[in-house]
C-alpha cells in the first residue's frame, strides 16, 4: 500500500455528509443503466446543480439486455469503498507500465465482462479479486453510476461497493503496480480538482484532474469519481448537466 508522505496531502480539514451511507444507499442505481449519455460531461472542477434522487429497489438487479453501444466492449470497474474507522477511503490502483492500454495510470479494479460473469458487479468482484487479493467476503456492492464510454472501446459500468477492513492486498495478474488509499472526503471536494491539456491519440484535450501527493487522478477515473462526488451533492448517478473537459484516456 502506498500512500503520500508527509508534507504532500493539502492542508485541509475534509469533511463527509454525517449521512453519506445512507445518501449513496438511495441515490446510486440498482441496476446497470447502459444507455450511454451524450451530453457534454459535467465538469469536475465545477458544483453541478442537484437533480431528483432515483429511487433504488432493495436489491442490485442483473443487467438488461445489451442494445445501446453494441460496438464497445463491456467493461466493469469497481469503486471500492474501505470503511476505516478514522475515515473511509478510496482504493485504487497503479496500472502495470507494460500494458497495451492506460499503461502507468491511476484506475480502479475492474475489466472487461467474460462469458462466466453474470453481470457487472460479478465481473468487478472477481477482477478485484485478481487483481488485489480482495475476497467478495469483504465487498458489499451497494450500486451503479451511469456507464461511461472511453476512447479505447469499452464501456465501463462502475460499481460502488463498501469494502470492510480486514483484507490483505495482494497484487497479481501482472496488471497493478502499486495500490493506494485516498481519503473519500479529499475526492468529493470540488475544489481539489482542475482542468489540464493533455495529448491523447494525437489530438490535444482538455481533462479532468485530482492531484494527490505523487498521484494524479485523470480521465475516465477522474470523472467517476466526479460522478460519485455529485450524487452526494445531491446529482443523479450520471452527474450534472454542466459542460467541460472530456477527460477520457
Amino acid at each position: 500500500m502506498v500512500a503520500p508522505q508527509p508534507g504532500q496531502m493539502p492542508e485541509q480539514k475534509l469533511q463527509l455528509p454525517p449521512d453519506w451511507r445512507s445518501r449513496l444507499r438511495q441515490r446510486l442505481l440498482a441496476r446497470p443503466d447502459h444507455r450511454l449519455d451524450q451530453r457534454a460531461e459535467p465538469r469536475a472542477d465545477q458544483p453541478t446543480q442537484s437533480a431528483p434522487a432515483l429511487q433504488s429497489a432493495p436489491a442490485l438487479q442483473a443487467a438488461p439486455a445489451l442494445q445501446a453501444a453494441p460496438a464497445l466492449q463491456a467493461a466493469a470497474v469497481l469503486v471500492p469503498i474501505i470503511e476505516r474507522a478514522e475515515a473511509p477511503t478510496l482504493l485504487l490502483t497503479v496500472r502495470a507500465s507494460h500494458l497495451r492500454h492506460h499503461a502507468g495510470q491511476i484506475s480502479f479494479p475492474g475489466g472487461r465482462l467474460e462469458a462466466g460473469d453474470a453481470g457487472p458487479a460479478e465481473a468487478a468482484l472477481r477482477e478485484t479479486e485478481e487483481e488485489l487479493g480482495i475476497a467478495s467476503r469483504f465487498v458489499e456492492p451497494i450500486g451503479f453510476l451511469a456507464d461511461r464510454s472511453v476512447g479505447t472501446g469499452f464501456r465501463i459500468t462502475p460499481v460502488v461497493a463498501l469494502v470492510q477492513p480486514g483484507f490483505t492486498l495482494q497484487l497479481g495478474g501482472g496488471e497493478v503496480d502499486q495500490a493506494f488509499e485516498l481519503p473519500l472526503a479529499f475526492a468529493m471536494a470540488t475544489e481539489n480538482y482542475r482542468s489540464r491539456r493533455r495529448m491523447l491519440r494525437g489530438v490535444e484535450r482538455e481533462v479532468w484532474e485530482l492531484p494527490y501527493g505523487e498521484h494524479v487522478v485523470w480521465g475516465a477515473t477522474a470523472r467517476i469519481l466526479a460522478q460519485l462526488r455529485d450524487l452526494l451533492a445531491g446529482a443523479g448517478p450520471g452527474g450534472g448537466p454542466e459542460g467541460g473537459p472530456e477527460g477520457s484516456p
